[in-house]
């Protein structure tokens, strides 16, 4: 089958970019905006609407393949590209990427990924955001010249011998992080709530003490809600390098507060994520293998998760080699070609460790289908409900994905028996 035309439009992101450096810094909520001035380049404002771009390839048969350009919420900080412009984004594609496409013969989804993402233009590669797109396309074109679904494309060229079911849903509550908990209780989310603690005075508290009430409150809001006694989800928390900025970046005191947490927690599970800011990957390295090092010397069970400045596959590399994380998040956008995304679940999951298939809340529906297909062949240990903060959509997106992916490929065994 070959790919006669590629159309990119631009679309609407399913939230908002943020200006993380700003927030940090103190910015305060004028109701759903910031008020104050933005510290990251290419910021209008602090937060301001997220931008995406559709890419539609035209197959000779008249079917579409389709996947989204998109980016994470808090660019330009954390070794992270820029903010990502939907209208720029359109002219690089129509100039450079689709001219390379008209005309291709789809067959092989892992070479063609690995061209896309590997093409330079005027010196550098594409933004992240354009390979992340037009690879998810590719993806859906092979799936679709093979009559297969998305994740037996990547199961059979991966060779990776993982059978293919839904993973376990992480969801993720924004700043309604008592109401939406609740929901995630109602619906029995696998693992919550995420908690958005961005922020020191308001959120963290500067002994850490909001987030301990906190975490205490969602604990006895699931024993409360729960309707079945064995309902137990893991905890997982971001929190965005604030424990760090509350004890000065002090190992020892990080590792103790964070014992505390998984105290306040009990009986349930807890994972912390990005709980120093290190200022560089060599440095979030350091600090987190010194960091696990110390919880284990503790015999505390609190897991710890890097994401920021860990965003390519070399990155992820470094990090396992050096034991410095429980849970690697492999935030889908900040890779690039999702070639990168199946490579590091993969890698992760050879060593041991606690692969999570993530992103953002600012992707778009597609990119999480496209993700959830990815997750479930790669078997991560969980995949990000996205996008947006409502609990609700980014449950069903990603969940029904993988339920239909499930039967579908179920029901293709049985008529092969």
């Amino acid at each position: 089958m070959l790919i006669t035309d590629v159309i990119a439009v631009p679309v609407r992101s399913g939230f908002f970019a943020d200006d993380q450096a700003a927030i940090r810094a103190g910015a305060v909520h004028n109701g759903f905006t910031y008020s104050g001035v933005p510290l990251t380049a290419g910021f209008r404002t602090i937060r301001q609407p997220g931008e995406a771009v559709s890419i539609l390839l035209i197959l000779d048969d008249a079917q579409v393949a389709h996947g989204d350009c998109a980016t994470v919420q808090y660019s330009g900080v954390g070794g992270r590209e820029p903010l990502f412009l939907a209208n720029p984004a359109v002219n690089v594609i129509e100039r450079h990427v689709a001219p390379l496409l008209r005309g291709r013969q789809v067959t092989n989804f892992r070479e063609l990924a690995g061209e896309i993402d590997a093409l330079v233009v005027d010196g550098d590669r594409l933004h992240a955001a354009i390979r992340y797109g037009v690879t998810q396309a590719l993806l859906d074109a092979v799936s679709r010249t093979r009559g297969v679904t998305m994740a037996e494309v990547v199961r059979d060229e991966y060779a990776t011998g993982i059978a293919i079911a839904p993973v376990p849903i992480f969801v993720q509550s924004g700043d309604e992080r008592y109401a939406n908990v609740d929901k995630m209780v109602l619906k029995e989310a696998d693992v919550l709530p995420h908690g958005l603690i961005n922020e020191i005075d308001t959120k963290l508290g500067r002994n850490g003490e909001l987030l301990l009430d906190y975490v205490a409150w969602v604990r006895d809001r699931i024993i409360t809600l729960r309707v079945r006694s064995d309902y137990s989800p893991r905890l997982h928390f971001d929190v965005y390098g604030t424990i760090g900025q509350a004890f000065d970046g002090d190992i020892d005191k990080v590792a103790e507060y964070l014992e505390r947490l998984g105290v306040a927690a009990e009986p349930f599970a807890v994972c912390v994520e990005h709980a120093i800011d290190a200022g560089s990957r060599d440095g979030q390295v350091r600090a987190f293998a010194a960091l696990r090092s110390s919880l284990r010397s503790r015999v505390s069970d609190v897991r710890i998760a890097v994401d920021e400045w860990c965003n390519t596959v070399e990155d992820i590399e470094v990090f396992v080699a050096a034991d410095a994380a429980d849970v690697i998040h492999v935030k889908t956008p900040d890779l690039g070609g999702i070639n990168n995304t199946i490579e590091a679940l993969l890698l992760v999951a050879r060593h041991g460790l606690a692969a999570y298939c993530g992103g953002s809340c600012n992707e778009t529906d597609r990119s999480a289908q496209v993700s959830a297909h990815i997750a479930m062949a790669c078997g991560a240990t969980q995949v990000l409900a996205k996008p947006g903060m409502g609990v609700d959509e980014g449950m069903m997106i990603v969940g029904n994905e993988m339920a239909r992916v499930a039967a579908l490929v179920a029901a293709r065994r049985r008529t092969l028996v």
